[in-house]
């Protein structure tokens, strides 16, 4: 799910840095991602993996790391 989320983030995340780079638990924003681009992941990651993210997810912490982020799909998954 890491490198499928990493792909994602190199796809559609416009970081000025290679994602292979960023730690799973650095700041996505702190490396460069703005709150356009999140909006852009979030609907990629919502079409790779077929969820739908809920209102109540859509929060910047959300999509903040790698990490989080993989968590947020681990649980959309589990109540798919």
């Amino acid at each position: 799910m890491i490198e499928d989320i990493r792909q994602v983030l190199r796809e559609h995340g416009n970081l000025p840095v290679d994602v292979e780079t960023v730690d799973v638990t650095d700041d996505l924003y702190r490396a460069g991602l703005t709150s356009h681009a999140s909006v852009n992941v979030m609907l990629a990651l919502e079409e790779h993996f077929d969820v739908e993210y809920p209102d109540r997810m859509l929060t910047r912490g959300a999509f903040s790391s790698i990490e989080t982020i993989r968590h947020g799909l681990t649980e959309l998954l589990e109540t798919a």
